[in-house]
């Protein structure tokens, strides 16, 4: 069984991108299959594996 992630937004930046769930540092137990996510169109999004929600912040991208 997984446990949920907090209701608390994870901060994401134009460094950040692309965007994709699970990130690089997250732990072994909460990995599933790669899925990329439009962070950029509306501000937030949250991963349909895990429920993790990313909000952008900053400026965006050049090019978006």
């Amino acid at each position: 069984m997984t446990q949920p992630h907090s209701p608390t937004p994870i901060p994401i930046t134009a460094a950040d991108l692309p965007l994709h769930c699970p990130r690089p540092d997250a732990p072994l137990w909460s990995t599933h299959p790669r899925v990329f996510l439009d962070v950029t169109r509306t501000g937030h999004v949250s991963c349909p594996y895990c429920g993790a929600l990313y909000e952008f912040t900053g400026p965006a991208p050049n090019g978006h």
